[in-house]
């Protein structure tokens, strides 16, 4: 989709124009897929995100405020939704009733992708969406309406509390001092 038609798209979708609005929605369908499959495990639940999230969209988007952010404001309506799915997921999770902490020791052999997984969230979009989705801090800054600092120190922190499940700093695989 060219610029232009882009633009005219986003325009018709805020003026409440359904077609122009799929229309956004299909040019969208691979990266929102990614950004979900990023934060989510399972197909399944990728494609809940995904729709729960172009139906917010859908129902909001007359109230758009900047339409040049279109891109932006709905990457941040399935971010959420693919948290809130999370969320869900872990909370009826039997294993979250054992001990997290205590598990952690017993796996020095711990995958990275599963190491993310256990950080808290905010920490763990913010690691997915920088190293897994490569967006720049700035372009998470605003899908996340959080500052870039407080972004970089989260990264820090997230960056350490990983070296420390891995055993990185121990090892000296780690490429800074934490």
């Amino acid at each position: 989709m060219s610029e232009l038609a882009w633009k005219t798209d986003v325009q018709l979708a805020c003026a409440g124009d359904r077609d122009a609005f799929a229309r956004l929605i299909r040019a969208m369908q691979n990266e929102l897929y990614g950004m979900a499959r990023t934060l989510l495990s399972k197909d399944e639940d990728c494609a809940d995100a995904i729709q729960e999230a172009i139906l917010k969209a859908y129902r909001s988007v007359t109230r758009l405020r900047e339409p040049a952010f279109f891109r932006t404001w709905l990457f941040r309506i399935l971010i959420r939704e693919c948290q809130q799915l999370y969320r869900k997921q872990r909370r009826s999770s039997p294993s979250d009733r054992l001990p997290e902490r205590a598990a952690l020791p017993e796996q020095p052999d711990l995958d990275l992708r599963e190491a993310v997984n256990r950080l808290d969230e905010p920490l763990r979009t913010l690691v997915k969406l920088h190293y897994y989705v490569d967006l720049p801090l700035a372009q998470i800054a605003l899908m996340l309406d959080v500052s870039e600092g407080t972004l970089k120190s989260r990264l820090h922190r997230a960056r350490k509390k990983l070296a420390g499940w891995l055993n990185l700093v121990e090892s000296g695989e780690l490429g800074y001092e934490c």
